[in-house]
Formats: structure tokens, sequence, C-alpha cells
């Protein structure tokens, strides 16, 4: 495919590189003399391991040259990339004049292009950009998106240091696309990487740098303060982490990463006040790990900001205890949440088998007794009779009979804080989800 590539810095020139070394014919453009000058003499613009050999055997090929000239290079190519820099200001904003001014140069060529071309952002974007993008274009050659031409959202995952490495042996390819051909051909660069190519909504791609790398930031900041409680008591930090990371099933693995409502039970919140006090008790600052019951907290209130605007209505809560499959109400979100409602005279009333079997007997009988009983007083034991009567229903835990039981009912205003993921309820139901 013959492809050109809007700045040559870090992204632009391994894309450049890699590209070409996979056969295709690749056109780089920039501002800069110098950049253009070095990559036509075979030059990497950038100190990087192994992109000085692949720029310079692709040259030596003929599969890539630079140009100012922004007309021959989108005339003389079937997709765009934009790999130009979106520097940040002091307040964290993004500076997108660049990725703009992009758009308002290949819209004026475009005007005189009669094939349908393809515009893939590599750029570090924010959600909507592509969508500012596409309208820019349409208002610069009077054509129309996603007819004459495309947008999409192609972030990299390119590590400094390790960037060619990366660009051949990624976790994924991810393509944000509302255009089936423009997906088709952007599709075809990756083909041969060995990795599965995710195609999804272009506001879901542009957010996916900021929430990796987000993330990337946490772990490290996270085993810093672990590292410095451990080193505070002559603990092999290292040692400890080796271990936390060979769990797959919990510790490095998809669970617990499902956004929804808070956390509860007898272990979590134990374990980490625990550890805080342990911290405090050395002297150890740890924001971090401060932090994280202060989030969960917001996601509470959260909750109760949602269900604040139904005063008045009948609610039914369906699970009171902190999970699915478990009587615990110890630090159960639900529990909180239903007492700060009644605190402001809603009209609740509760359903969850597991409790109704905990009140006869064993440590949550006496919990019950002892810190809930007026909770006590409002379960009740006909779910079928609960949801009929309830203007309001919401659903606090996976309940396998919940969701049996949902999907008989129409008309009612269900919140969800545990995405019970059934159309059925969803379409039949004004159905609003905590974090979706």
């Amino acid at each position: 495919m013959n492809i050109s590539i809007f700045g040559l810095g870090y992204v632009g020139c391994v894309s450049l590189g890699c590209l070409a070394k996979n056969g295709h014919t690749v056109i780089g453009v920039d501002v800069s003399a110098d950049k253009v000058n070095q990559i036509n003499n075979g030059i990497a613009t950038i100190v990087e391991r192994d992109i000085d050999e692949i720029i310079a055997e692709e040259h030596k090929a003929g599969r890539i040259r630079a140009t100012h000239d922004v007309n021959n290079a989108v005339l003389s190519s079937e997709l765009s990339i934009v790999a130009v820099g979106t520097p940040s200001s002091e307040k964290g904003h993004l500076n997108l004049d660049y990725i703009f001014k992009v758009a308002e140069d290949i819209g004026q060529v475009l005007k005189s292009k009669n094939s349908f071309h393809v515009i893939a952002i590599r750029s570090t974007v924010m959600p909507g950009t592509c969508e500012k993008f596409a309208r820019i274009l349409e208002d610069n050659s009077g054509k129309l998106n996603n007819k004459d031409f495309a947008v999409i959202d192609n972030p990299e995952f390119l590590r400094e240091g390790t960037a060619v490495y990366d660009y051949y042996n990624p976790p994924l390819t991810l393509i944000g696309s509302e255009s089936d051909l423009a997906t088709e051909r952007v599709k075809s660069l990756y083909d041969q990487l060995p990795a599965e190519i995710i195609v999804t909504e272009v506001k879901v791609a542009e957010i996916m740098k900021y929430v990796n790398n987000t993330f990337h930031a946490l772990k490290i900041s996270f085993a810093n303060e672990i590292g410095n409680i451990c080193s505070a008591m002559g603990i092999d930090s290292h040692k400890v982490m080796d271990i936390f990371c060979m769990d797959k099933q919990l510790n490095i693995s998809p669970y617990y990463f499902k956004p929804g409502f808070a956390y509860g039970g007898s272990c979590l919140p134990k374990d980490l006040k625990g550890l805080k006090t342990l911290a405090h008790d050395l002297y150890v600052p740890v924001p971090v790990i401060e932090g994280i019951d202060l989030t969960n907290n917001i996601q509470k209130q959260r909750a109760i900001g949602m269900l604040s605007k139904f005063f008045g209505k009948k609610i039914a809560v369906l699970g009171l205890s902190f999970k699915a499959g478990t009587d615990d109400l110890r630090n159960s979100p639900a529990v909180e949440i239903v007492e700060a409602l009644i605190g402001r005279g809603f009209d609740i009333a509760i359903y969850d088998k597991n409790i109704q079997i905990a009140k006869l007997a064993g440590k949550n009988k006496e919990y019950i007794e002892r810190h809930i009983p007026h909770l006590s007083k409002l379960m009740v034991d006909d779910l079928a009779t609960l949801i009929q009567q309830s203007d309001v229903i919401i659903i606090s835990n996976k309940e396998p009979e919940f969701l049996e039981m949902l999907k008989e009912v129409k008309g009612k205003k269900i919140i969800d804080m545990v995405r019970i993921n059934s159309e059925e309820i969803i379409e039949n139901n004004s159905y609003t989800g905590i974090n979706w």
C-alpha cells in the first residue's frame, strides 16, 4: 500500500521504517527541513534500537522518502497516518494545534482527490478529537466523512528503547472506526503481526492510551509505596512483589477490573486499613494506598446521588450482602447506601435470600441484631411481589435469581450497580448503570 505519515518524530519515524520493512511504500511529511533531509539520506530522525538500520535499508530499497509537500503526499497515498506531537499545557490540557493543522492541510488536498482516503490518527488524543478532525476535513474539502474519506483512531503502544520490538510484538492492535472500508484498509497493515486486532468505537480507542499509561504510573507508584513499607521493616520488597506477580488468577488478571459498585466485605477494608496503619506507624507516607478508600467512598456517594432523585417512589433493593453467593454484611456498600437513603426518608424494601437464611443463626444473626436491626425489618421474602409493587429496582449484586426474575419485568426503573448484561432487561425497562 502507498502510505503517507505526517510527523517524523518518535512514532512517525518508527512507523515509517517498520511499514516500509513490511513491504509498503511510505512517504514521510514534516515541517522540519532537517527531518525531511535525514530521511531522504537514509538517516533516522530519532535514536532508537534497530531503527537506524531499518531506515537505511528501506531508503536504499526505495520504499521510503520524505517531503514538505502535503499535496504530493496525500495524492500519492491511499492512507495517511497522523503522528504529530500533542504536547501538554501546564494545566494538563493537550495542545492539538498540530493535529488540526494537519486536518486543514489534508482537507485542502482532498478537494481534488476522487478516490476514498483513510486518515489514521496514531497521536495520543482526547476522546472527540477524531470527530473534530473529520469536521475540519469536511469544511476544507467539501466532502463527506465516511463517504469520501474516513478518520479512524489507531493508538500506538510503543515504549522508548524497545519501540521496534514493540511494533512487531504488540499485545493487541486497536482500531476505532465507523467505516468498514477504512477498518479493512488499516487492518491490512497489521495482518502479519502476532496479535489480535480489536475494532471498537472511536472514543473507546481514543481514551485507551490514557487509561493504559495512567495504570502503568499507578503500578509503579503502588510498587514503590510497598517497597518503602518493606524497607522500613527490613523486608526484601522485590521478593514480595515477585510473589505478588505470580498470582495470575487475581493479582495480574482481568479480575476486579470491572467498573461498578464499591468494594466491601471483611477482607479488603480490614487489610487495607491494616496496611495504612502499618505505614503510619513506620512514618512512611503512602498517598496512593491512602487514596484507595477515598475513591471507594466516592463511588458510594455516586450511587447515593443517582438514587436521590427517586424520593417518594417505592424502591426495591435486590441484594444486601457485599456480593452474590454470600451472607456477609460486613462493610457491604449496599448496607451503607440503604442506610443513607432511609436516613433521608426513602420508602425501601429489601430482598436477599442469603440474608433471610443468615437471620436464623450464626455470626450474621448477631451482626444484624446488633448493627442493623432496622434493616432487618425492611426485608421481605417474596421477590416477585417486591418487584411488582416497586417503582425503582436497585440491583446491588449478581444473584442469578435476580436476572431470571427481571427478564419478565417491563416498564420499571432499574438502577444497575453490577452490570447485569441482559438485553431483555435493558430494552424492556428504563435502565441506568452506575458506570455505563
